[in-house]
């Protein structure tokens, strides 16, 4: 079957339109946690340092981040079928090159090729939804690109892990060659081309600008754990080039005759409370994937591939609460179906926050399904009623910077969370060694192990075990509680929705 043999708005074309596309956002939103567990592999194999092999990681962020800003321009000026399918090949051929890197500096290379290339990817594909699906189906079209925005990251660590143990950390790359090909087949097929603004020029020094705030914010974010924060003079270099690099491209933008990003896709409320929503989501979701993986092995003694199929009930969670929602959210106010999710992922949040060292499988999963189908019912309506309002013709530049928000999001969170993770594990351990004294009555109960003795070097460190796997519990447990705020905290934004954003058919009145 051809595109001449599908009429252009027909229910079978619109299908294949949305599986080539659905395949290319999976691609990317995978790998963006799918090379997580296989570092240690590849640091070996590369003959790096634990610092070094981390740059495999920060390049592809750095890289996504800056190039994920220009991609509406991009689509402009040289039309979204045509961007598409340069982002397809490039990020196959660069995951090839990753995936066959002999030494460090090719591994590094090649991930922020792929950056570049996989930047537009998931906007691109949003883009293409809203415009071939009519208005009166955009919850649904955004249903289905949902599963692959966020169950991806969900699912990337159980197959990255799965591949790595079962073949070897170069197939975490290779895998996505059949899935870009026949993304790419696809694209070519039955994606139109959009037309191309070549009036529209490029704004050179905005672009730096904007560039030069997002790597130096990433650059900061993602360094500081290990940097101690501001105490190192390469993260306050980070910060102040980052804070004046963003104020000077705020003046430019409102000031140019013809910025890299037009003032009127801020004026759009809808957007706007749609973007700083956004920002939560990718906290709580990438943020509680970061934290998980190391509770379940550092704490519960969880193999790799375990923990991998304990998270996986979360993108479970997920899919079905966009499939449900999907059909639901032109029959019900959005803002009703945002609050539910809200209260799901707020709830499972404060599950979490009461784990114990001895939690069982089971409880991980349930609360981890409770979470999925809570983050599934706010992402489908509220990319919906972001993108209501949103003049077509924005349509490029904002699902860039819905993106773009959702990046940023998820790597400050991560940083927030793993940040005060080690430094609330140190805290706690001094609190409780307090208690660990000759002078404790607790210290000679008949009951306690006969390791756990202070006149032995192997029963004080036996001690220190214990006192550690509490601490770095309790660390966690705060880290949920703190997520779960953040959740509710961000509950009042539902207000500033305007109803009148959907059709009156679409919403009962």
């Amino acid at each position: 079957m051809n595109a001449a043999a599908l009429a252009p708005d027909s229910a079978a074309r619109r299908g294949l339109i949305t599986v080539s596309i659905m395949l290319a956002t999976i691609m990317q939103a995978v790998d963006t946690t799918i090379a997580n567990v296989a570092l240690p592999h590849m640091q070996g194999s590369l003959s790096a340092t634990q610092e070094q092999i981390a740059w495999v990681l920060t390049s592809y962020i750095v890289a996504a981040a800056i190039m994920t800003a220009p991609t509406g321009y991009l689509a402009s000026r040289f039309g979204r079928r045509r961007l598409f399918v340069i982002a397809v090949t490039g990020f196959t051929v660069a995951s090839m090159l990753c995936g066959a890197a002999t030494t460090l500096t090719e591994a590094v290379l090649f991930r922020v090729l792929q950056g570049v290339f996989g930047a537009g990817l998931v906007p691109l594909s949003q883009a293409v939804l809203l415009d071939t699906y009519p208005r009166e189906k955009h919850g649904s079209a955004m249903a289905m690109w949902g599963v692959g925005v966020m169950v991806g990251p969900i699912v990337g660590p159980t197959l990255g892990g799965w591949l790595t143990d079962a073949y070897s950390w170069r197939w975490v790359f290779y895998i996505n060659l059949p899935v870009g090909i026949l993304a790419l087949l696809g694209i070519l097929a039955f994606v139109h081309e959009t037309e191309h603004d070549r009036t529209r020029p490029f704004d050179f020094f905005g672009f730096a600008l904007l560039s030069l705030a997002i790597g130096s914010l990433q650059m900061m974010i993602d360094r500081g754990v290990t940097k101690d924060w501001f105490g190192s003079t390469e993260i306050v270099t980070e910060a102040t080039v980052a804070g004046l690099a963003m104020f000077m491209f705020l003046v430019q933008m409102f000031t140019a005759e013809r910025p890299f990003l037009k003032p009127e896709l801020f004026k759009d409320l809808n957007f706007v409370v749609g973007m700083t929503f956004m920002f939560v989501i990718g906290v709580i979701l990438l943020a509680t994937l970061a934290l998980l993986p190391p509770f379940c092995q550092s704490l519960l003694g969880y193999p790799v591939l375990t923990t991998g199929y304990v998270l996986a009930p979360r993108g479970v969670g997920t899919m079905i609460a966009m499939l449900v929602v999907g059909r639901v959210v032109n029959r019900i106010d959005p803002r009703l179906i945002i609050a539910g999710g809200i209260a799901l992922t707020a709830m499972s949040l404060w599950e979490m926050s009461g784990f114990t060292a001895d939690v069982d499988i089971w409880t991980i999963m349930r609360t981890g399904i409770v979470q999925g189908l809570g983050l599934g019912f706010i992402f489908v309506p509220l990319t919906t009623i972001a993108f209501a309002t949103l003049a077509p013709h924005h349509r490029n530049d904002g699902t860039a910077m819905f993106s773009l928000m959702r990046n940023v999001g998820s790597s400050i969170g991560i940083s927030i969370v793993m940040t005060l993770l080690v430094r609330n594990t140190q805290i706690n351990h001094a609190a409780l060694a307090e208690s660990v004294t000759p002078f404790n009555p607790m210290m000679h109960w008949p009951w306690l192990p006969q390791a756990w003795t202070l006149a032995t070097t192997a029963g004080l460190s036996a001690l220190d075990e214990q006192v550690t796997r509490a601490a770095q519990t309790i660390a966690y447990l705060d880290d949920f509680r703190l997520m779960m705020w953040v959740t509710l905290l961000a509950a009042p934004l539902i207000l500033l929705f305007r109803r009148r954003a959907l059709a009156p058919a679409q919403v009962p009145g």
